[in-house]
């Protein structure tokens, strides 16, 4: 029983990762803390991490991205947590356990989730200078400072944690290689034909790969830190020479408390449990990498949360659900290669017959392994295209009859696949989210209730909130309930287009369609509606750059692009001249104010460090930009779905905390970039230090300046929904920073829906920012060279508006306030507030014409 005075029983959790985590979540969402007092240990200096995630923190991502919790959480719902704070052992009898500190805290009930710790082959010289493993934040943090002073690094396994710490050095701009002791790479989840086509495919990508090699021991190098030395089994180098060695050979449970409290482990090692979690001792509990159940070890998250809901159902005594096993499938992007592992991969059932298709020029590799008499999936390998995944591993999960030629399954369109599995064809059982266990049910039942959005759904059921591989599927079952539920889910431009906008694009840039009417005869049908007209006219925009008010464009535009400027709620318009990154002349200035004074405009410094001027009519837009042209301004297109602004601070010209010239850089970016044409508003800012005046990590597009160069920040907005721009890349040189910029526009411009902004844009790309990043930076699309070229065109193409319409005559002529006259507009009527204009309210207006009569 409990010692202690507290009335309620103690909960003690030992191990605070995301499993320990996930059990604190559970017990709090079924209300557990209400019944126990719970005190949860971490061994780490901080609270709960997203370790799937761990090698984001290469690419940017801090602390705080990665935390699950600030301890909000647990201070809301009365949960003690201690950081940095180690159990050293467990007594069963007087049943408490015991500090590095030689604190000592009794329990009821106690929850092990202590995790798994990395195993470094014991191999000579495995403990030397610039050895690491791949396990920790501290540990990651080690291995950037190292490799920021060396340039090459090797990893020691080639396994899924091998690659993936592989793809963290060649992050961290290392020459990288691998060494596998298998034949293979990822021999547990491919077989050998995949694992061959998954190396060739890295080597490609500039990754050495040695397989079938045993490193006997490690020794100084001659022109490295290390020398590796290999067994003379193969034939191949018999040593190579590295500055790093990260050792990422696989996991081993962390039993060793379970061990000296006298807990059952396993032979090689695991803590054992029953289904319900539950130790040899009745009040002892294991979840997670540290359990053994029915002779196997989970190194995955999904399993782990799954024991943490089974071990909080039993605990509370409540009829939750119990643990049964696991899916291991998995769905990865190993250094840009696509890997998909189901099942049996290795097709060791008896009796299990193999369908296989391998593309050699295109690097695709698909197996599928069925039942003997050919109706239910057993497994599947997936190298080069996981495009079929989500498909299969539903026929896996729910035993879903194979159609009558299974292998069409994997084959390409062109060669008579078969049509991957449709959502509607799904049981209610179906798991669409393995990591957080959320079926198309739970799916179902939120939609039902309100949730109309992918979204909301997420906040709903989680779902899609762990890994973040089922956001496609994901996005099919919520498109596919809101159908059911009579919620129109069409991706059709307008009922004259059957396209998306992503469709219309294409079909415009291939086609070199350069006129709606065109694009309208071979694609469409009717005479175009306030949707599609404006969509195409900004599309043209985007790929052909021709002057906007172009005879066969005009009527495209909606009423701000038609005459370059917004027009105000009494009629008037807003003139908004460009002022690269707020820089300007003390002549310019004047001219501002010469031109607002002559024509009595009211005036406004903007947030994004422009001057706007307010109240000019119909007629007085070409006359006022003759004016400003006349002096050297431009148009600043504040009108168009298009550039704005790029903010900034003084940066190194005049600030002492300044590390480059953010003005410079500032100024650049806006004259390259302006006149691009896009789904949605586009906004910059550039930073000269990471005090972040400019508040650089607001904008679609945010440029700091580091000691090292640049730090580019992608898709944030200010606005109704405001969102923080995500780190996209890191000590960056000028030419790379405008090289990534470029190809992220364009990808934008060419991809995006109508009026999407960037950041729900980014966030609907399957793989979010890590896609972004692939496409950009690893160029995995191949169109790096394409997107560049088409900014090119853009930036070559460029032309004020403002001056375009003053050179052609029957332009100008729509600048009258009325068709058949010249007289001004009476109905615009001024009141004066604080020694400038604004439009008069509509009784202000009553009451002037009232006196003047």
């Amino acid at each position: 029983m409990n010692t202690t005075s507290n009335v309620k029983p103690q909960l003690v959790v030992v191990g605070n990762g995301m499993v320990g985590h996930h059990f604190v979540e559970q017990l709090i969402e079924n209300q557990g803390h209400e019944t126990f007092q719970v005190s949860v240990f971490g061994e780490e200096p901080h609270l709960a991490y997203d370790r799937v995630h761990l090698s984001e923190y290469f690419t940017g991502k801090g602390t705080l991205d990665l935390a699950l919790t600030d301890g909000s959480l647990y201070d809301k719902n009365g949960i003690r947590y201690f950081t940095d704070s180690r159990i050293t052992h467990i007594d069963t009898k007087s049943k408490h356990v015991l500090t590095a500190d030689g604190i000592k805290v009794y329990y009821d009930k106690l929850v092990l989730a202590t995790g798994s710790y990395p195993f470094v082959p014991p191999i000579p010289g495995n403990d030397r200078p610039n050895t690491f493993v791949y396990r920790t934040l501290e540990d990651l943090d080690e291995i950037k400072a190292c490799a920021e002073k060396v340039k090459f690094g090797t990893v020691i396994g080639g396994g899924l944690l091998g690659l993936e710490a592989a793809n963290a050095l060649k992050n961290l701009g290392l020459e990288t290689s691998v060494v596998e002791f298998a034949p293979q790479l990822m021999p547990v989840q491919l077989d050998e034909k995949g694992g061959a086509v998954l190396k060739e495919m890295i080597e490609d990508l500039g990754v050495t790969v040695h397989t079938a090699t045993t490193t006997t021991d490690i020794v100084d190098g001659s022109k490295c830190v290390h020398r590796m030395n290999f067994a003379s089994h193969n034939d191949e180098e018999k040593f190579i020479e590295t500055d790093l060695i990260l050792f990422s050979a696989g996991i081993r449970p962390q039993d060793a408390l379970a061990r000296t409290a006298g807990l059952n482990v396993g032979e090689r090692g695991g803590i054992e449990v029953d289904n319900h979690c539950v130790t040899s001792d009745k009040d002892i509990y294991a979840i997670g990498e540290c359990v053994l159940w029915n002779g196997r070890i989970f190194g995955l998250v999904a399993p782990g949360y799954n024991m943490a809901k089974a071990a909080v159902a039993h605990i509370l005594t409540t009829d939750g659900q119990s643990f049964t096993g696991a899916d291991m499938s998995t769905k990865l992007k190993l250094l840009g290669c696509d890997v998909g592992s189901i099942g049996d991969a290795h097709g060791k059932t008896p009796g299990a017959k193999v369908f296989v298709y391998h593309d050699g020029f295109e690097g695709s590799y698909r197996k599928i392994v069925v039942s003997e008499d050919g109706t239910k999936l057993l497994g599947a390998v997936l190298v080069g295209d996981n495009s079929t995944y989500d498909s299969l591993l539903q026929y896996y999960l729910n035993a879903i009859a194979l159609p009558k030629q299974p292998a069409g399954l994997i084959l390409p369109e062109r060669s008579g696949a078969t049509p991957v599995l449709g959502v509607d064809a799904l049981p209610a059982s179906a798991s669409i989210c393995s990591c957080l266990n959320v079926t198309k049910g739970d799916i179902a039942s939120a939609v039902a209730a309100g949730a109309m959005s992918v979204g909301e759904v997420k906040t709903a059921t989680k779902a899609s909130t762990g890994c973040g591989g089922c956001a496609a599927l994901l996005k099919k079952v919520v498109d596919s309930e809101l159908t059911v539920l009579g919620v129109e889910v069409s991706t059709d431009i307008c009922e004259h287009f059957p396209y998306t906008r992503q469709d219309l694009y294409n079909l415009i840039k291939i086609g070199e369609i350069k006129e709606f009417d065109e694009l309208l005869d071979k694609h469409g049908k009717g005479h175009g509606c306030l949707v599609c007209r404006p969509l195409v006219g900004s599309m043209l925009a985007s790929i052909w750059n021709e002057f906007v008010l172009k005879k066969p464009h005009v009527s495209l535009q909606d009423t701000n692009d038609r005459f370059l400027a917004n027009i105000q709620k009494d009629g008037t318009y807003s003139i908004v001249p460009r002022i690269a990154g707020g820089e300007i002349t003390p002549d310019k200035l004047i001219v501002l104010g010469e031109v607002a004074k002559e024509y009595k405009l009211y005036t406004k410094i903007t947030g994004g460090q422009r001057i706007d001027l307010f109240g000019a009519t119909l007629d007085q837009l070409p006359v006022i930009w003759g004016k400003l042209i006349e002096a050297g301004f431009e148009t600043g297109q504040a009108y168009g779905k298009s550039v704005r602004t790029v903010k900034s601070c003084v940066g190194s010209s005049w600030c002492r905390y300044g590390v480059k010239d953010s003005m410079k850089m500032a100024i650049d970016i806006e004259n390259r970039y302006k006149g691009l044409r896009s789904p949605h508003k586009l906004k910059f800012a550039v930073s000269g230090c990471t005090r972040e005046c400019a508040e650089a990590q607001s904008k679609d597009i945010g440029v700091i300046a580091t000691e090292g160069g640049w730090n580019l920040y992608v898709c944030g907005n200010g606005g109704m929904k405001p969102r923080h721009a995500d780190l996209f890349a890191t000590d960056l040189n000028d030419q790379t920073l405008i090289q990534y910029i470029d190809r992220i526009l364009m990808f934008y411009v060419k991809t995006a829906d109508r009026l999407q902004r960037t950041s729900v844009w980014m966030d609907n790309l399957e793989g979010g920012l890590e896609y972004l990043k692939e496409v950009v930076i690893a160029d995995s699309l191949g169109l790096g060279a394409e997107l560049e070229a088409q900014m090119d065109l853009i930036v070559d193409t460029f032309q004020c508006e403002w001056k375009t319409t003053l050179e052609d005559p029957e332009a100008v002529k729509a600048f009258r306030p009325f068709v058949n006259a010249a007289d001004k507009d009476e109905n615009i009527i001024f009141i004066e507030e604080r020694n400038q204009i604004r439009p008069a309210t509509d009784i202000e207006k009553s009451n002037l014409i009232a006196k003047a009569n």
